[in-house]
């Protein structure tokens, strides 16, 4: 089916479109991400999506891509594909938020014509961007006001106050480190946000690890890295989010030592978030010594009374009267990180607002069916040691005791190695739930059994096993 720049019918499953993922995402990011989404045609079962920057097309592939076609498909059964791609500037939408359509619209240029990059700084070839070009953009929700604090985060949430405050480098550099969805990004965010209003002068530079890395690969491929070395050295602050990607990669960790070094001698900010501490980072040794000389900040596992302080402020910033005992009931069985607890959150009032049913204990059990089975799959490290003891007939004391012995140290490195696939434990608590034992232990036995399992076909069937035995 061809789109009629005038059908109304098109106009209408994409306005039902957009109104669901608005529900369902908030307002903020919907402003953010999806308000400036311009459907440019339906046609041979594919919708094709028109945005403004390539950043943008990648972020919405990638965080609703599938929602995206699911809702479509709901509206239209024959269509199977969508694609988003950059529009030029100078093209004209065919239909607009409101569903009006031009007088005149061109056909959209197919994603290969569209300008791959903008021009380059100072006219001086490809290969560097511009400041602005390499900045990731920053989300409005991420504040400081938005952020509930509690005993797991609260020296993180006041070293980034302080930094975000300071006329001068507070702590160079802040060093944030947790797991997953515990609120990493969310302070990054807040204290470039907080400082671009406080200080409007400052130039800031949020990105990612990963992107710092292809920006300077850029920069080696097309003979350009002045450019790429006075950019990043002329910011005022400087934020690198996942810093552990660029574990392993030589060429990156000397740039980025060099880069951090300036920066810090000039006064200038830095501000660095990853997974684990310095001296846990597979780097090299100068530079995990600079990572840790500011202020190295741990945000823990959240407690229960902060879970539901977060399901409280959540609440309110969607306007919805949630039960206590729903939130209790959120807060006892979504523990593994705020991310996953928010999207619960998030799908309870979106299914309440859709379908017209009252937010209950039994209706926030049925649509989220799936997250609390997951949630119930969690392994324990006690189970991981009762069954790799029982599958290598050694005893389970054997896990906490001194026995260095092979038949006894290899599977005591099998659970350690299993403990860190399966649960979200940090590798100190790991050790101590071996004896008492360093976290350099557990890097050195998931270092060991990973070399096993590359080498030895068979050892690593053992390990497979044992791990799908434990997931069941």
């Amino acid at each position: 089916m061809a789109l009629s720049r005038q059908d109304p019918k098109i106009n209408a499953q994409w306005a039902r479109v957009r109104g669901i993922l608005r529900s369902e995402v908030g307002d903020a990011a919907y402003r953010s991400w999806l308000k400036p989404l311009t459907l440019t045609s339906v046609a041979d079962a594919k919708v094709s999506i028109a945005v403004p920057t390539r950043f943008m097309r990648d972020w919405v592939l990638s965080h609703y891509g599938d929602r995206l076609r699911e809702l479509w498909q709901q509206e239209n059964d024959s269509v199977d594909e969508i694609s988003v791609f950059v529009q030029a500037a100078s093209q004209k939408p065919i239909i607009r938020e409101t569903g009006a359509a031009p007088a005149e619209a061109p056909a959209a240029a197919p994603p290969s014509e569209l300008p791959r990059a903008r021009p380059p700084v100072n006219g001086s070839g490809s290969g560097c961007d511009s400041l602005a070009d390499i900045s990731a953009p920053l989300d409005p929700r991420f504040t400081f006001d938005n952020f509930v604090v509690g005993k797991p985060n609260e020296l993180a949430y006041a070293a980034a106050r302080r930094v975000a405050d300071s006329e001068s480098a507070a702590f160079n550099p802040l060093f944030l480190y947790g797991g997953v969805g515990l609120g990493k990004t969310h302070l990054m965010h807040a204290i470039a946000l907080h400082t671009r209003q406080r200080f409007p002068s400052r130039r800031v530079a949020y990105l990612s690890a990963e992107k710092f890395m292809y920006h300077f690969v850029r920069a080696l491929r097309f003979h350009n890295t002045m450019p790429f070395k006075e950019m990043f050295r002329s910011v005022d602050l400087l934020m690198i989010d996942d810093v552990q990607f660029i574990n392993g990669k030589e060429s990156t960790q000397e740039e980025f030592f060099h880069t951090f070094n300036d920066l810090v001698d000039n006064n200038r900010q830095v501000v660095i978030s990853a997974d684990k501490s310095p001296s846990d980072l597979e780097m090299e040794e100068r530079l995990r010594s600079r990572l840790g000389w500011g202020l190295v900040a741990d945000i823990h596992a959240t407690t229960y009374e902060l879970r539901l302080g977060i399901l409280d402020a959540k609440a309110d910033r969607l306007s919805a009267e949630i039960p206590p005992k729903v939130k209790e009931f959120l807060a006892h069985r979504i523990t593994s990180n705020v991310r996953e607890l928010e999207g619960a959150l998030n799908r309870v009032v979106a299914h309440a607002t859709l379908v017209g049913r009252e937010i209950s204990l039994e209706t926030c059990q049925e649509v989220l069916h799936d997250l609390l089975r997951a949630n119930d799959r969690r392994v324990t490290i006690e189970e991981i040691q009762k069954r790799v003891a029982e599958h290598f007939n050694i005893r389970i004391a054997d896990m906490h005791s001194a026995r260095r012995a092979r038949a006894v140290a290899r599977p005591r490195q099998v659970a350690m190695y299993l403990s860190k696939q399966l649960t979200s434990r940090s590798l100190p608590e790991i050790g101590r739930k071996f004896g008492g034992r360093d976290h350099t232990t557990v890097m050195h036995a998931v270092k060991k059994i990973e070399e096993l399992r590359q080498a030895d076909s068979g050892f690593c069937e053992d390990v497979d096993l044992l791990r799908r035995m434990l997931e069941s």
